[in-house]
């Protein structure tokens, strides 16, 4: 994957005097009264803007936040709290400014937040005159925002066309890299663990992983589709029969390359869904009409820890039981602590998946833990994702 990179642009000094648009992704959570609860983001976005400004350009930042109407502006949907944050983190001024397209007064030096560009007309649909009125503001387009790099928007893929350079930022860069070393050229084995409520929205990349891994871990809602397709009774578990032939044509696959998607041997059920429910360990076969499988059991754990303890790579997307109740979490804690002290080049995404490491402190053990969402997901299914393509053929 060849793209420009921000720090290439840096090494050869191309940054001194010149107009940098940098595209983060600042959409951070904020509570009733409109203050950030959770700066992960905006603290993510700082070392690009850092880079910019050490190398001597004048560097306008934007993003997205929340879901503004096109054309209407509300006080909701504005970046003040982020510019106050980011004055604080970047220890100078971050001046917000309104109606931007026009034009941005800006000195080398100095960094300004342009306000949120998904109130402009035309952001989401691409559209190519407000791409070029953006483009004409700078002289180098940075995209530092992976989380937005599946869609197709004037901010992420429009303004990288029209702009006299466009590259990616240190943030966008280490994820592609990272994901890159995982699926495109990994160290085998290579063990991707997948788990979710539901087969039908993780189908697509179950079946992309298939032709890919050694081992495919299914977990959560997911595995009991499985666990059907192995002719297992599962209990009032959640489940989809109705794509029961779908987990089996991936088995069937994984099966014909010498791979294998781990059958369960062992259950944890409880009677009812709630903080207070009894767990009790089973055999698979055990499972009784009324019972809900709600984790992986112990022995199955030790098996799938074991797999992870000899690959040579590990993607993880999803905890495999409802970890959110500890009766129900200890086959995830079994294998984020596998992963953590595993060799292997770990990386791990997704909402449930950040939870779970956060709750068990493996944060610093896992190689790289991405936060694209939606992003990371559809690379794993091996999509194009429009924001690095159009960055890929500016490279050319």
């Amino acid at each position: 994957m060849k793209f420009n990179r921000l720090s290439d642009l840096i090494a050869q000094d191309q940054l001194q005097g010149k107009r940098v648009f940098i595209r983060a992704d600042l959409n951070v959570p904020q509570n009733n009264n409109g203050s950030i609860s959770e700066d992960t983001r905006i603290r993510a976005s700082i070392p690009a803007i850092r880079q910019a400004l050490d190398a001597g350009a004048a560097v306008m930042v934007t993003s997205h936040l929340g879901r503004p109407v096109e054309g209407d502006f509300q006080p909701a949907d504005t970046l003040a709290p982020i510019a106050v944050r980011m004055t604080e983190l970047l220890d100078q001024p971050v001046e917000l400014r309104q109606n931007w397209l026009n034009g941005v007064e800006i000195a080398p030096g100095q960094v300004v937040l342009l306000e949120n560009c998904r109130v402009n007309k035309g952001e989401k649909r691409n559209d190519d005159a407000l791409a070029q009125q953006m483009a004409a503001l700078c002289d180098v387009y940075v995209n530092d925002a992976f989380g937005t790099s599946h869609r197709a928007e004037a901010t992420t893929h429009g303004i990288a066309k029209f702009a006299p350079i466009a590259c990616a930022g240190p943030l966008l860069a280490a994820e592609l890299d990272a994901l890159g070393k995982a699926l495109n050229a990994p160290a085998r084995p290579l063990v991707a663990i997948v788990a979710g409520s539901k087969v039908s929205s993780k189908l697509t990349i179950l079946k992309a992983l298939s032709y890919k891994v050694d081992n495919l871990i299914v977990g959560g809602g997911i595995v009991n589709t499985f666990l059907l397709a192995a002719g297992f009774k599962i209990g009032k578990s959640l489940a989809e029969p109705d794509l029961v032939g779908e987990a089996q044509a991936i088995i069937d696959i994984m099966s014909q390359r010498g791979a294998s998607v781990p059958i369960p041997v062992d259950v944890v059920c409880s009677k009812e869904f709630s903080a207070a429910a009894t767990a009790v360990v089973k055999d698979v076969k055990d499972v009784e009409d009324d019972d809900m499988i709600l984790d992986i059991g112990p022995k199955t754990a030790a098996i799938l820890a074991e797999q992870i303890a000899r690959s040579g790579t590990v993607v993880w997307n999803g905890p495999v039981g409802v970890f959110e109740f500890d009766q129900f979490g200890e086959g995830t804690k079994v294998l984020a602590h596998a992963i953590a002290n595993s060799a292997a080049f770990s990386i791990a995404g997704g909402g449930d998946t950040l939870a779970a490491i956060a709750k068990y402190n493996i944060a610093d053990k896992i190689d790289y833990i991405s936060t694209g969402g939606g992003a990371f997901l559809e690379f794993l299914e091996g999509r194009t994702l429009p924001a690095v393509e159009i960055l890929e053929q500016r490279a050319g």
